[in-house]
This record gives C-alpha cells, structure tokens and sequence, in this order.
C-alpha cells in the first residue's frame, strides 16, 4: 500500500478517471463509493465496547447499540455492511447477536390469544 495519505490517493484517483472534471451526474455515484466504512480497528474497537457493556450471560447484543457504537465512530447513520461486520466479529469470538430487536417473539403455539 501507498505512504501517501488517503484523501490524496482518492484525489489521484478522481483526477485519473475525470480529467475533465466530473459531471454534475456523477457525484451521488461517487460520494457512494466513497461512503466512509469501519476499518478493521475500529471494528474491533466498537465490538470490545459492545462486549463490554453486554449484560451477563451475556445477552445478546442488539443491532440497534451496534448501530450507535458505528454512528458514534464514523458520525454518520451506520451501514449494513458495517453491521454485519461487527456482528460477524460478536459471533466469531462467542458473543450473541440479536440481528431484529425490534421483532416481537413469536408466540411458540402459532396464536396470539395468549398475549391478549
């Protein structure tokens, strides 16, 4: 990999591929591409938070604190990809992840009487 910092690869990048400038058509596109993702640090980071404030046995870890650990990290709405990385990480080392806290369960005898 380059000693260059990144934003000055993105630019090399960006003059390469429009040296005419890039059309107005063009920059929802690129500001997709260009999206600001978790690195494998910060993956671990906002994974150890999570585990850390998981509550014992431990309960699984909802994909709404992941979604606030990523925000706070990136400052931005979290990205799904994001999220399964961090809920891969959870898996991979025991923790349970709770990928639809907001799904009510569903009742085991397939009717809702008992609820009522």
């Amino acid at each position: 990999m380059s000693d260059r910092p990144l934003v000055a690869r993105i630019i090399a990048w960006l003059r390469a591929g429009y040296p005419q400038g890039v059309p107005d058509h063009d920059y929802v596109p690129l500001l997709a591409i260009l999206r600001r993702q978790l690195s494998e640090d910060e993956v671990e980071h906002v994974s150890a938070e999570l585990i850390n404030e998981a509550a014992p046995p431990p309960e699984p870890i909802s994909k709404i604190d992941a979604g606030v650990k990523i925000s706070a990290v990136t400052q931005e709405l979290p990205h799904e990809t994001d999220l399964a990385r961090v809920q891969q990480y959870l898996e991979e080392h025991g923790f349970p992840f709770d990928g639809s806290p907001l799904t009510p369960p569903t009742d085991p005898t397939g009717t809702d009487e008992d609820r009522h």
